[in-house]
């Protein structure tokens, strides 16, 4: 397993120097001048000369693939450079929002997982019943519905007509700040996995070893527990995994909605104020933990199915 990991993660490299590099070219082909929009230069009410001086201090004066090389060198010792609008530097800035983003998304992928595993798994066993038709029909609406239409309603009916949770901020980030956008966030997650898991479910109910499984004996109870939902796991756990990656990056809707500190927020306003290295900085964080999470899911495998090789 150690030699897969290993390997595994050396396949980061070719795929993250891709990333980089079609993240870098996107960035810094849009219009606009980032010298413009940096404070230095507001602050300066806008001096021809100092403008001209901030692009040469940055580099932007160069060639587009000396400005990349140089770019991945400092990336390589961890440096991610200097904020233009900020004046800090971009990792301690990422870091300082970091851990918000972190919480939102474990904190929706929790309701998730809690929520969508057993009410799909059950909605199988059930099959037929008003259960499953009620489940699933909550499972479509769920994947269906937009995130920033659900948190309004949410903040309309549940933070101003009914003042059980604070409308937006993060507070202490304590559970009644995160709540309403962990939930948010969450919904769509939930449905997926309920029908992910349902369908994984019904299909295992009619192999061969279930069905001989019970002709030994065994209670409904040990054949749900051992056997359907322990192999219905494996779909589920990579659909979840890969999801936690995916939220990472779905974050940013909830974030703006709910005025939340986190990446999400961070990524958007460095967007529309031409802050390239924190931008670049961002995006390529997320694209991070959804490596890692595809990862971790396959290194998993091995706990849930001892029959899974590593090669």
């Amino acid at each position: 397993m150690l030699r897969f990991a290993i390997r595994r993660i050396l396949q980061f490299i070719p795929t993250i120097l891709a990333i980089t590099l079609i993240l870098f070219l996107l960035l810094n082909v849009l219009p606009g001048d980032a010298a413009l929009m940096s404070g230095d230069a507001q602050d300066k009410g806008l001096d021809p000369r100092f403008i001209e001086e901030m692009r040469k201090r940055w580099g932007l004066d160069q060639p587009i693939y000396i400005r990349y090389f140089t770019y991945l060198r400092n990336l390589a010792t961890g440096d991610m450079g200097l904020s233009y609008l900020r004046r800090e530097k971009v990792s301690g800035l990422i870091a300082s929002r970091l851990w918000p983003t972190l919480k939102l998304a474990l904190a929706a992928m929790l309701i998730a997982v809690s929520i969508g595993i057993p009410l799909g798994f059950y909605s199988a066993l059930r099959q037929g019943t008003w259960l499953d038709a009620f489940s699933m029909v909550g499972a479509v609406s769920g994947v269906s519905i937009p995130q920033f239409w659900l948190g309004l309603l949410l903040m309309f009916f549940l933070a101003v007509k009914l003042p059980l949770f604070p409308v937006q901020g993060y507070g202490d980030g304590d559970v009644k700040h995160i709540l309403l956008p962990a939930f948010t966030l969450g919904v769509g997650y939930m449905a997926l996995l309920a029908r992910t898991t349902r369908a994984a479910v019904v299909e295992i109910l009619t192999t061969d070893y279930i069905r001989t499984a019970r002709s030994k004996g065994l209670s409904e109870l040990m054949v749900n527990r051992k056997h359907v939902l322990r192999n219905a796991l494996i779909l589920v756990l990579t659909t979840a995994g890969l999801q936690f990656g995916s939220l990472m990056g779905s974050t940013v809707v909830v974030e703006k909605l709910f005025s939340w500190p986190g990446l999400g927020s961070l990524t958007v306003d460095s967007i529309f104020m031409r802050d390239i290295p924190v931008t670049q900085g961002c995006v390529l964080l997320i694209i991070l933990v959804f490596l890692l999470m595809n990862l971790a899911v396959d290194l998993l495998y091995a706990i849930i199915d001892p029959r899974v090789e590593y090669r």
